[in-house]
């Protein structure tokens, strides 16, 4: 199983635009974040988690050409914003399956209902399939069993998503004791880290941290990174071993 990292930024991104802050000036390549995303692939299969306003930069940038299907963590812009750029993988493929919470189609439904109409729809526009995913109720990708992983982006229900030993969650703030227990036993986690300062809806380095030493995955990487973590040469040498700053276009396998 491979996973590559399409972007590990906030909903900004880095550089933010306008801004003179040391980090978004860095000519550092690892500090240069698109909206926050990840390709997972196995054998003959590729999806991807979160489809943000740069989903189409991500993919040129991958030479992505088949999806099997999109995953959503939750509904906000960072995460949904590029659905339109479905449209070559619709061309090429029929519907693409997408993969969320009820409560996201029926956001995504207001934002583009060009996409969900069933009457008179207009012919350049792309289709999808639906599947709800639910709490505590495993599905199969192809051979590959996934768990929904439910967390909380401060009063907004999200899901992560576990692949076999690979667990993937972002915007997560407060998690629950049973879903932790999904979350033992693996081999790479992914968790978001915003900036050192708390955050209302995010977590901070340090509860980051905390929450990887709890679940003591064997590596963790680090996602959804603010300019405000500051620069990442800087930041990973104050890791522990096990833990990485993801950066984009890095990837990993399981």
């Amino acid at each position: 199983m491979t996973v590559t990292f399409l972007g590990t930024g906030t909903s900004q991104g880095i550089p933010i635009i306008g801004s003179e802050h040391p980090v978004c000036l860095s000519n550092d390549s690892r500090d240069k974040r698109l909206r926050v995303s990840i390709m997972i692939s196995w054998e003959n299969a590729t999806y991807v988690i979160d489809c943000g306003p740069d989903f189409r930069q991500q993919m040129l940038r991958t030479n992505c050409s088949h999806i099997d299907g999109i995953l959503f963590t939750h509904e906000h812009a960072d995460h949904t914003a590029g659905l339109d750029d479905i449209r070559p993988f619709y061309f090429r493929q029929g519907d693409i399956p997408m993969y969320a919470h009820q409560r996201v189609f029926g956001e995504l439904q207001k934002r583009f209902a060009y996409i969900f109409v069933d009457e008179n729809k207009y012919p350049g526009a792309p289709s999808v399939i639906q599947h709800d995913v639910k709490n505590n109720e495993v599905f199969t990708l192809k051979g590959v069993a996934v768990t929904p992983i439910n967390a909380w982006h401060y009063k907004l229900q999200v899901f992560g998503y576990r692949f076999d030993d690979f667990a993937y969650l972002t915007d997560v703030k407060t998690i629950e004791t049973a879903e932790k227990e999904k979350l033992k036993g693996l081999k790479v986690l992914v968790i978001n880290a915003l900036r050192i300062e708390e955050h209302i809806s995010h977590f901070s380095l340090e509860e980051a941290l905390e929450f990887i030493a709890e679940l003591q995955p064997e590596k963790a990487y680090l996602t959804h990174i603010s300019h405000l973590l500051g620069f990442h040469a800087e930041v990973s040498k104050q890791l522990p071993e096990n833990v990485f700053l993801a950066y984009d276009t890095l990837t990993i396998t399981i």
